[in-house]
């Protein structure tokens, strides 16, 4: 068994995943929540998973992946002008951000790698297949596991049966180009992509919802539909006590609690 094999049979052998993102920073700058971002990561609850973060800031929060039994870091590995929301970009231009070979230096256990397509334009959905295809084999050429992320383009002015058409599609996509598990969107039949993707889904967060339960509505929901764990952000950092939530969201995904269990177990209001 490979270190490939090794890391990806500790992250879904038995179970699902939890990953707390924290690389809002590559494209939005400092947000609330992620400000001073070694200090947010120190806040994370180490019994998740994985922490998803930018390649420039591993080396400043390495300190929090010390340890055996410490999270996974997972390191996004190149960038794309879909996610800056506030500058208004609708290209969705992938570009390579970061080596494989780099990120191990700093620390990387796992990458994650984002695809878009539907662009409107074939020769740059081309070009981002070529980013991610090229990115991927590197990564698994050094026995490094690639989580895709499956980010659909203008997905805030897709009707809801468009979003799940794409998402479907997309996420089969990424699984045919090598991906070991897809991080996306949920969708209005949700169970439909995981089921028709032979790696596992993770079902994102996407926009800070009006309230923690809410939240874990959201990830039960994902894990009902058959995902294979969730990847959430500002739902499991602008919170008053992240710690508390990310456990929280550990118990619903993992153990399949119930919602108002929980909240009351920690206390969440």
């Amino acid at each position: 068994m490979d270190g490939r094999e090794i890391r990806l049979k500790r992250l879904f052998g038995g179970t699902r995943a939890v990953i707390i993102a924290v690389d809002h920073g590559m494209f939005d700058g400092p947000i609330p929540g992620m400000e001073d971002l070694p200090r947010t990561v120190e806040r994370i609850n180490p019994t998740v998973d994985g922490v998803l973060l930018a390649p420039g800031m591993l080396r400043h929060c390495g300190g929090f992946f010390a340890g055996r039994d410490r999270p996974f870091a997972v390191v996004r590995l190149n960038w794309n002008s879909v996610y800056c929301f506030a500058w208004g970009y609708r290209d969705a231009r992938s570009a390579r951000a970061y080596r494989v070979e780099d990120g191990l230096r700093e620390g990387m256990d796992m990458a994650l790698v984002s695809l878009t397509l539907r662009t409107g334009d074939e020769e740059r959905d081309a070009h981002n297949i070529e980013v991610f295809s090229q990115l991927t084999a590197e990564a698994h050429a050094l026995g490094i596991p690639v989580i895709g992320e499956y980010f659909p383009t203008g997905h805030l002015d897709m009707s809801p049966a468009e979003l799940h058409d794409n998402v479907r599609i997309g996420c089969r996509i990424a699984a045919e180009l090598g991906a070991d598990a897809v991080k996306t969107f949920n969708t209005h039949n949700f169970a439909a992509v995981t089921g028709g993707c032979p790696v596992p889904v993770l079902g994102l967060g996407a926009e800070k919802l009006p309230t923690q339960a809410d939240a874990l509505r959201l990830a039960a929901a994902e894990v009902a539909a058959g995902a294979g764990g969730v990847v959430f952000g500002r739902n499991a950092i602008q919170v008053p006590d992240p710690a508390a939530f990310q456990a929280a969201l550990c118990d619903v995904v993992r153990k399949g609690d119930a919602v108002d269990d929980v909240i009351r177990r920690y206390q969440l209001g």
